[in-house]
Order: C-alpha cells, then structure tokens, then sequence
C-alpha cells in the first residue's frame, strides 16, 4: 500500500505531541515534517523525550512553519493552530494542492457571521467554508474520502454530537430542550502557561467555565440543526476537572413520544453498531474516563428515567485522542483509502 508524507503545523502542543506519536507509528504515513517556532532546530527526541527509542525521533528536527516547504515535502498536512491563525496556512496549502485536515475551529461551521459572533473577529477566509467538511467520520465518512479540506471536530462536540445525531435522524428525541453538561481534563485548554490552568489552581478543584456561550456551541449547534432538519438551540456547561485527559458528557434529552429501550438500541444499533470507535455500552455499564483515555474510542450509555420521563445519554472519550488527534488521523485514512482502523489500534 502506497505511503503518504504527512507534515504538522503546531506540534508542540497536546494535540500535536499526540498526532506525532500516531503518525511515528503509523504503518502508512510517513512523517516527514513537525513545525514549532519555540523549538526549531531541535529533534524530537530532544522535545519529546518519550519519542526516543523511536529511530526517527533522532533525526527529524522541528522547524520553523513554512508553506513553501511544507508544500514540497507534504501530501497531507496537519494544522494543530489556534483559530485564526490555521486559516492563514490552509489557504496556500490548499491553493499548492496539498490535502489539509485542520484541528483548529477555522472551517468546522459553514457560517462567517456565526464564526464572527463565538470568536470575535471575521473569518480570514470565508470562501473556503463551503469546501471544507466537518470531520466526524461517524458521521460523515463518504464526505471525508473526497475532500481535501476536512475540520476535524472539537472535543466537547465529538462526546455530544455522536450520542444525539442518531436520535434526531430518527426523530426518537424532541430538537427542543436539550441540556448537556460535559466535564473535561485540563490538557482539553491546551499546552499553556496562564493561572486557571496551574497544578495549584486546577486540583482539588472542579468548576465550570465559559457560561453561557462556549465557543464550540455554535459547531455543535449547527450539526444538531443540520441532524433535525430544523434550527437547534441548547444549553451547554462545560466544566474544568482535575485529570490531565478525558471527558466526560451526561445529555438531558426529551423523548418525542413514549420511548421504549428497544428502540433505543436498535438507533444506536443501526447507526454504530459496526463502527470501530464507538463503544456502545451493555447492561449496567455506564461509560468511564479510564475506558477511553488512550484510546479512539468513544463509548455511549444511555437510561430513560421513568419519573421525569426524561432519557439521559452519557459518553466518555479522550479528549485529545478522540476529541483531537485520533480523530484526525481517523480521518487521514478515510482521505487516504487506508483501513480506518490503520494506527489507531
């Protein structure tokens, strides 16, 4: 099977250390490019340490970010940016015909004026959110296999998104009143130094944050509205939890008429039932961090509460591994026509 040169843009940070360990083990990537201005020059066994045994990581050295030589070594290139500033790589990226799978909220809505109103500031290249696709390959793979700009989902979305969709589709859930409360580990604020996120300020602590409007409302929102075929609010409520990874999602849903839990099963069945990673959970089991973490698996349980008549749904996942990374490279076989499974197992 032929081998792909891969690059990544921004791969210093938890997102990128994981895609590098993904694509170091990759049986058909090659990666031959990692990109860091705080540490070009070094190799990544230097920045990385746990990398050494691996022969590559002595050799392979982080450079500066640079489109035209990112373009002459790489098919496919991993944007691992903070919003705002992956646009401004993906653009020529693109324009060089290079594929570009951007973990960056940069082109996961299709709205500029959305994108303006949750991260304050215009669009740098409105155009492309046509072209771009949203990348949950769950959800949709086909789309995946032939675009050459795929937004990898965020991590909040990924644990509420793969436990509604189905339900929607299926018209098993009311589009109204939705609640989704998710508690996150604290690598999900990414690698860097500001006070809320020191040891001493994160444990023995749990608190919420970013109330009332998170930034990944507006994806999640727009691909429930695209699910029920009609417009979608919800109350969301993230919170900060004192674990490096893994997150955690309870969802508070409406029934459209009297649910029975057969036909709860058969939807999650039909929509995952052979799906790599998504773990739909037997039983009395209920999903846990400690399943996922590591891994690319998202696992789903659900209850109906037969004294609010309420249904609850609750998902685990790792949040830089499904939530990130894991999902990237998930989508980077799907491009490539690898077996989805290739480096993730």
């Amino acid at each position: 099977m032929k081998m792909k040169k891969v690059a990544i843009v921004g791969a210093s940070g938890y997102s990128g250390e994981i895609l590098v360990q993904l694509l170091l083990n990759h049986p058909q990537a090659e990666l031959v490019a990692v990109t860091s201005r705080q540490y070009a020059g070094q190799t990544l066994a230097q920045v990385f340490p746990k990398f050494a045994s691996h022969p590559k990581s002595r050799t392979l050295l982080f450079s500066e970010p640079s489109v035209e030589m990112l373009a002459q070594q790489a098919e496919v290139v991993f944007l691992a940016l903070p919003h705002g500033v992956a646009a401004e790589y993906a653009v020529p990226l693109l324009q060089a015909g290079r594929a570009v799978i951007d973990l960056s909220a940069d082109f996961r809505l299709k709205s500029a004026a959305i994108y303006r109103e949750f991260y304050g500031h215009e669009h740098p290249a409105p155009d492309l959110l046509k072209q771009s696709v949203y990348g949950l390959p769950e959800i949709y793979r086909e789309e995946i296999k032939k675009s050459r700009l795929i937004a990898s989902p965020g991590c909040y979305p990924t644990s509420i998104l793969l436990p509604i969709i189905p339900l929607l589709r299926a018209g098993l859930i009311r589009p109204t009143g939705i609640i989704a409360d998710s508690l996150s580990g604290v690598s999900g604020a990414g690698r860097k130094a500001e006070v809320d996120y020191l040891f001493c300020e994160c444990n023995e602590s749990v608190r919420p944050y970013g109330v009332p409007k998170h930034r990944h409302l507006s994806e999640i929102e727009e691909q429930l509205s695209l699910a029920a075929g009609t417009a979608v609010t919800i109350q969301f409520t993230p919170h900060l939890i004192p674990v490096n990874r893994g997150i955690l999602t309870t969802l508070y849903l409406e029934p459209a008429a009297k649910l029975e839990p057969e036909a709860m099963a058969q939807c999650y069945a039909k929509a995952y039932e052979h799906e790599p990673f998504v773990r739909l959970l037997q039983g009395k089991a209920l999903p846990d961090t400690k399943n996922v973490v590591g891994t690319n698996v998202c696992e789903i349980a659900w209850r109906l509460d037969p004294r609010t008549g309420r249904l609850i749904v609750m998902s685990a996942e790792d949040n830089i591994v499904k939530g990130a990374s894991g999902q990237a490279v998930q989508s980077l076989n799907l491009l490539c026509g690898w077996p989805e499974t290739a480096g993730l197992v």
